[in-house]
Parts: C-alpha cells; sequence; structure tokens
C-alpha cells in the first residue's frame, strides 16, 4: 500500500467520539491531528496493511496521530536501525505515541538490539528515553532475550523500588509496568517484584481529564488466580 491508501484507510475509519476525545485530551501543540481510531482497531488495520519499512518511514512524517502509530506498528524489526529509534524518540510529541512506540506490541520491541537499547536509555537523562526503557522491559519480558535473565532482573527489580518515587511521572508509570511485567515471568521473580511493589505502594498519575484510566495495580496482576495456577504459587 501507498501512503495515501493508508490515510484513506484510516479516514474510512473516523471514530467520531475518538475524534472529540482527541480534540480534548490531544496532546497540546503537538499539529497532530486523529480520526480518533483506538489502538485496538489500529492493529487490526495494521495487519491489514503488512510489514512495510518504507511505509512505515513515510507513515511516521505523517501529521496523522493514527498514520503514525501504523507505522510504529508495521515497521520491519529487521530493517529498524538504531540511528532509527534515536531519531524516532527525539520526535514523540507525547505520551500518546511514546507508549506505543515502546510497547503495545509495537516494532521496536522486536529489534535484535532492543535489549542493549534499553539498558543504555535507562542511563539517560532524557525522561522520555527512560519511560521507553521500561516500556521496551516490560515487552521483553514475555520474552527471553541475552542477558535478560533473573540476576539483572533482580537488580532492575530494586532500582525500580529505589528510584520511582523520585521520577517524572510517566517514567513512573513505565517502570510499574515493567514491574508487573518482570513478576509475571517466574516464582522468584513474582516474589521480588510483589515485595516491591507492596513497598512501593500506588504509583499516583494524573491523567487528566480520561477518567477511563487508572493507575496499574501491579499487586493485585501479581496476585491474581491465574498467575497463581500459571507459576504455581
Amino acid at each position: 500500500m501507498k501512503k495515501t491508501e493508508v490515510i484513506r484507510l484510516l479516514k474510512e475509519h473516523t471514530n467520531p467520539r475518538g475524534v472529540e476525545h482527541w480534540n480534548k485530551c490531544g496532546v497540546k501543540d503537538s499539529r497532530l491531528k486523529s480520526f480518533g481510531i483506538g489502538l485496538t482497531q489500529l492493529r487490526k488495520l495494521a495487519k491489514q496493511v503488512g510489514r512495510d519499512h518504507r511505509l512505515a518511514l513515510a507513515l511516521w512524517k505523517s501529521n496523522v496521530y493514527d498514520a503514525k502509530v501504523i507505522g510504529l506498528l508495521i515497521d520491519d524489526p529487521k530493517q529498524v536501525t538504531r540511528a532509527q529509534a534515536e531519531e524516532q524518540v527525539d520526535q514523540l510529541q507525547g505520551g500518546y505515541l511514546a507508549h506505543v512506540f515502546a510497547s503495545c506490541d509495537a516494532t521496536l520491541a522486536k529489534a535484535p538490539f532492543a535489549f542493549d537499547l534499553a539498558c543504555d536509555w535507562m542511563e539517560s537523562d532524557d525522561p522520555v528515553r527512560r519511560r521507553c526503557a521500561y516500556g521496551l522491559i516490560y515487552e521483553l519480558s514475555k520474552k527471553n532475550p541475552k542477558g535478560m535473565d533473573d540476576a539483572f532482573l533482580l537488580a532492575l527489580i530494586d532500582r525500580i523500588k529505589k528510584h520511582i518515587k523520585g521520577e517524572d511521572m510517566w517514567v513512573r508509570e513505565s517502570m510499574n509496568t515493567a514491574l508487573m511485567g518482570i513478576g509475571k515471568r517466574n516464582k522468584k521473580l513474582n516474589q521480588a517484584a510483589l515485595r516491591a511493589a507492596k513497598a512501593i505502594g500506588p504509583v499516583d498519575i494524573d491523567y487528566g481529564d480520561d477518567n477511563a484510566c487508572e493507575p496499574l495495580d501491579v499487586v493485585k496482576h501479581l496476585t491474581s488466580e491465574h498467575l497463581k495456577k500459571k507459576l504455581d504459587l
């Protein structure tokens, strides 16, 4: 597909309520517009479009939020470069794109260098990079990248516990999500993550006017009956 065809496809799936929400709560001064399409629907449309690195780069240059998200979802992990990731992270316009960029099953976490990138970005002075680092850790916690063993993750749990309360709000949210992902890997990590989550307590996130969003309850997730059965807790 061509960029114009993707834009046309998105326009055909315009969600008026989503557009209204975007106009009310979208990122201010970003100059982005949106067709108001939810992420679940965008994922379905991305599968319809198919993997295409060149198209992904073209869509990223669009001023349409939904098109940028499609670009993040359809990119080819084998063709994404470290330089591209560094360039795009500098162009993230607020929380919406930052969340999708590093998580939400987007391409970056599937790139061969994703774990090394996450480790580097955790040390960055840039809060957006730190937020994305923990988003990548959450996605990678579902896999087994080289270097991300129990020892690394136990140390990371301690790091999150120590630093989360002094972090930027959106970094706190991402750290909290990473903690949940780590705690779902095995019994040992579950116990360590659960102790940390209880010590941290509720993580306060201001979602503004979006009352549908509530801060993640990590303790609740790590003590669910489903997870207990899965990990034989």
